[in-house]
């Protein structure tokens, strides 16, 4: 396709870290809101509740059959037509998914309170609608995605992300009275917005490229072409669709069957994973709704101090992790042992699982280390003195930040994992999957019940330890004939750790003498350890960024034209 793989993932992780920044500081922003000038009930209701709908229907309908068919690129007896095809399943999928998960949220879980009990009921089915309807979009999104199609994914991301949050915020506004009635109603805009965007880009990009195609033919001077078109239409002859009715299902013309058997039973070992992966994900939230451990006022809490001690996984963790994930499904074949594949693939897929996971590794320190001392002083700048009154929102910003140790190093070797099994290897780690789950729920309940809200941090540190286990050892069989195992270059050097340390340590004594007195102070001094501790990494990791720098710049200018060219 003349596209680098790993720059494009580069670029992608790049772009959607800060996407990630854009959009969580707005989320943070109107949560503070809600906090702070209508209700910690409200916020539960909306971000526990509603969005733990959200997330269900979504991950159920879309995340088997995107993976499948991201992973059948290597397969060439799958057609265009039948991913196509595969993926417009997803719409069917998501109404049928939609009716019992209407019910159950309506009918089963613990109920609202009266006052709310109208908006709550409206909340479900906008939720709902705005998951099937978004689901008409996979098609150009997964063709975005193939072709790497970076900013397009960033613009409309971004796009749709201001315009939920300037409606739900004008709506609120004017009347605070209907907030979960203005969450629904910025969810379904936010869904069309995808939608509108997603097909109007190829319904503008597929003639332009029909033409530069057509031009192609007459002109032996690309320089000509380029200054007409620019580069973005290059190395493209192998782009499929000369309509975009052809993103349609049944659409694009197909010499075989609709479905592509292969596709299919990846399809299913991925959609048991995922029910199994959903559960150990969002499992505390599924608790918290179906047994009312906690009020909707202390989910709240929860949730703030989650998505606050999640900054890293958000921010970081997650791009990586998507953007690692789509570079080892299109470097590693999954059917094929790696001794049996080209060789500088594997030991470049090595070397990025090595890399990766010492980076994003070292990042969990970071974050538990300098969470010990600044967990307070950022929940009372974020919700105020009422929030973190009882200190029981600092206590779970502590904990949560030994979670996002163990997230860091689990993301990407389960990624890495999920990335190269086979279907049969999918279906065996089923069954541990099913155990993890069990054991989660169990967790959670009867922790919660000793420590309250800080079970649920303990049970998902568990859980994620079970899992990296699982990971690490796949990883290592893998690579036992082929190369030395990648994850014993992951760890953290000395002198990062030692520094590390230190760096606490000073920022324990700023808490006991500042922090009563000027949380400024007290900011400066952890300011000051982090660039420390930055500073030794990137020191100790010289030659690791020195390469990955000569790397960018050796891919950039293979893209650029040549000087005979210009």
């Amino acid at each position: 396709m003349g596209r680098n793989v790993l720059l494009s993932s580069l670029q992608n992780a790049s772009f959607s870290i800060v996407f990630q920044i854009v959009c969580r500081c707005i989320t943070f922003a109107i949560n503070a809101f809600i906090v702070r000038n209508v209700g910690r009930e409200v916020l539960g209701i909306t971000n526990v509740r509603l969005l733990l709908l959200e997330s269900t229907l979504l991950f159920l309908s879309k995340e088997a059959i995107q993976r499948s068919a991201l992973s059948s690129r290597h397969n060439k007896q799958c057609t265009w037509a039948q991913l196509i095809n595969q993926l417009w399943i997803t719409v069917p999928v998501c109404l049928t998914l939609a009716i019992p998960c209407l019910y159950i949220w309506l009918h089963w879980l613990s109920a609202v309170d009266s006052v709310y009990a109208e908006q709550y009921r409206f909340g479900c089915f906008a939720i709902a609608f705005s998951c099937i309807i978004e689901m008409t979009a996979e098609s150009p999104i997964f063709v975005g995605q193939v072709f790497c199609f970076v900013k397009l994914k960033v613009i409309l991301d971004t796009g749709h992300i201001f315009i939920r949050s300037f409606i739900f915020i004008t709506i609120v506004l004017l009347n605070k009275d209907i907030t979960i009635y203005a969450f629904g109603i910025a969810q379904i805009t936010s869904a069309c917005t995808i939608i509108v965007g997603n097909y109007a880009f190829y319904y503008f990009y597929i003639p332009r490229l029909l033409q530069y195609r057509a031009e192609l033919k007459k002109v032996d001077d690309k320089r000509v072409l380029r200054e007409k078109y620019g580069q973005r239409y290059e190395n493209m002859e192998d782009f499929p669709f000369v309509s975009i009715r052809q993103m349609l299902p049944g659409v694009l013309p197909n010499s075989g069957s609709m479905f592509n058997s292969d596709l299919q039973t990846l399809v299913l070992s991925f959609a048991k994973q995922g029910i199994l992966k959903q559960v150990l994900t969002e499992g505390e939230k599924y608790v918290m709704s179906v047994s009312p451990v906690l009020t909707f006022s202390e989910q709240a809490t929860y949730d703030v101090v989650n998505n606050m001690g999640s900054l890293a996984a958000r921010f970081i963790f997650r791009p990586i992790e998507d953007s690692s994930y789509f570079y080892f499904t299109q470097s590693i074949s999954r059917d094929t042992p790696l001794a049996e594949q080209r060789q500088s693939a594997v030991q470049e897929a090595s070397d990025v699982l090595a890399y990766v996971t010492k980076t994003v590794t070292s990042i969990g320190l970071l974050a538990f280390v300098f969470a010990q001392s600044y967990a307070g002083p950022v929940l009372l700048l974020y919700g105020g003195a009422d929030f973190v009154e009882g200190g029981l929102p600092e206590l779970l910003l502590r904990w949560h930040s030994l979670a996002i140790v163990l997230l860091a190093l689990n993301g990407i070797t389960e990624g890495y994992m999920f990335a190269t099994n086979t279907s049969r290897q999918i279906d065996t780690y089923n069954y541990y999957m099913a155990f993890f789950s069990v054991t989660f729920l169990l967790l959670s309940y009867q922790l919660t019940n000793w420590f309250g809200p800080v079970g649920f941090i303990l049970a998902n540190c568990c859980n994620m330890s079970f899992r990296i286990g699982y990971s690490v050892f796949y990883v290592g069989k893998q690579f036992r004939h082929v190369a030395p195992n990648p994850l014993l270059r992951s760890l953290p050097g000395p002198l990062y750790l030692s520094v590390l340390g230190v760096c606490g340590v000073l920022c324990k004594l700023s808490e006991a003498y500042f922090a009563g007195h000027s949380i400024l102070w007290h900011l400066l001094v952890g300011l000051l350890c982090t660039a420390a501790s930055v500073a030794a990494w990137s020191f100790e990791n010289r030659q690791l960024l020195r390469t990955g720098m000569a790397r960018y710049r050796a891919r950039k200018q293979s893209l650029a034209p040549s000087t005979d060219e210009r």
